[in-house]
């Protein structure tokens, strides 16, 4: 329809109005009324902006919000290798044999004969304890057996001269056995008079405070003049073997089991029959000596719920300190028929879940919730969720929607692509 048969419909439209207004005013059609003059040309300016819109949808070849072209991602197709499997656990050093000094008898300590840092010999006099009172205790030990040793003697003569005399009935039977009786008692008061003198002597033994083992003893509790008592809960000092230490590393308990279950299963192998364990000092450097695993203490703690690996390290210059902290590595392990994938492809929801973009057969995009394990530099170890031949989205990410159609490019294509055109990647055939 042109503009001239637009205007001469509205007109026909609008006659009637004319008359009524023409009736209410008083006014003729040769004096058209100011109102029906702006009105027309109102409709007049509708109409051209009208053609115009409808010019330019013909110029465009369709309607506005058609469908848009699919979005252009870049694929990585996934597969699976032998990955070498690696595991660091913290912990801290422990000293393979460690004594704790105390005092077997109580005194007055008159002389430390060590020096605080040093090394020390099995058996070696650390302490001296003033020994006066157990002296004397020894001393009382050495009469009182002597008195039961000539208490015995005499005992002994008058039941062997009552057993002769009750055969001529010169002294009564009853009498006999009293006599027998006193001499067992007179033997069992020996016997304990004895015991008595070697408790003394071997507490006096006690007044010289040796080392049980050799190794660096520690700082001193008590200095010469100090009061100890016998079995007291303070050590005097401590003495540990440090040419081999320990260093004890706490795990989840969940994570090793599902470790074990993985080298039930076969998922894990290792590679020579036993880990290698290297050690990771606290200032991050490695220590060189290898190490072996010696337990996996079969206890959870029920407080932090985890286990405890303990590791053995050769320490020949004294250069691992206990309680010092570290990392223990497990290496010589492989994961079989291992998934990766690239870092970039995953994502985390608000849950921490590990997310990824897979694109199916038809091109068309879904979400997957995936199970992760170690890293491999710039890629991760996919536990489950995918399947070996899928491709997953690398680049792209922020463009696809759940159920949508993409256009791929398979991450291979892309890279020879963009050695060439690097800012237009060769999308796959």
């Amino acid at each position: 329809m042109n503009s001239k048969s637009m205007l001469q419909a509205e007109s026909s439209s609008i006659q009637p109005e004319n008359d009524i207004m023409r009736k209410i005013t008083g006014t003729t059609s040769a004096c058209p009324h100011p109102n029906r003059a702006w009105l027309a040309s109102i409709m007049t300016a509708a109409l051209s902006v009208t053609l115009v819109a409808c010019n330019q949808e013909a110029a465009e070849g369709g309607p506005p919000g058609g469908a848009d072209a699919p979005v252009e991602v870049v694929t990585y197709t996934v597969e699976s290798s032998q990955v070498p499997v690696s595991s660091e656990l913290t912990g801290r050093v422990v000293a393979a044999v460690t004594a704790e000094i105390r005092p077997q008898t109580g005194g007055i300590v008159r002389k430390r004969l060590f020096t605080e840092g040093s090394e020390v010999e099995a058996g070696q006099v650390l302490y001296e304890i003033d020994p006066t009172s157990v002296q004397t205790a020894v001393r009382e030990a050495e009469a009182t057996l002597s008195s039961a040793e000539v208490a015995l003697i005499s005992a002994k003569a008058k039941a062997a001269r009552y057993s002769e005399l009750v055969k001529i009935e010169a002294v009564s039977q009853e009498s006999a056995e009293e006599a027998e009786a006193a001499y067992q008692q007179a033997i069992s008061r020996v016997d304990s008079a004895k015991a008595n003198l070697e408790s003394a002597t071997i507490s006096l033994s006690y007044a010289n405070v040796t080392s049980p083992i050799s190794g660096q003893i520690g700082r001193s509790t008590v200095s010469e003049g100090a009061l100890v008592t016998a079995n007291q809960t303070t050590a005097l000092a401590t003495v540990q073997q440090l040419d081999t230490v320990y260093l004890d590393a706490t795990q989840s308990a969940n994570e090793f089991n599902h470790i074990r279950q993985q080298f039930e299963q076969g998922k894990i192998k290792l590679d020579n029959g036993d880990p290698v364990v290297r050690l990771i000092k606290d200032d991050g450097s490695l220590y060189e000596p290898i190490g072996t695993l010696e337990l996996a203490d079969a206890t959870v703690d029920e407080t932090t719920g985890t286990v405890t690996v303990r590791s053995q390290f050769p320490n020949p210059n004294n250069e691992l300190i206990p309680g010092m902290y570290g990392k223990i590595r497990l290496e010589g392990a492989t994961l079989q028929n291992a998934l990766v994938v690239p870092q970039v492809a995953i994502s985390r929801d608000v849950k921490g879940n590990a997310l990824a973009y897979v694109v199916d057969e038809n091109n068309t995009v879904e979400e997957r919730t995936l199970t992760t394990g170690q890293t491999l530099g710039d890629q991760w170890v996919v536990e489950s969720g995918l399947e070996e031949g899928e491709r997953v989205v690398v680049e792209g990410l922020q463009k696809v929607r759940v159920g949508s159609v993409v256009s791929v490019v398979d991450s291979g294509d892309a890279t020879a692509g963009s050695a060439e055109e690097p800012t237009q990647p060769k999308a796959a055939e």
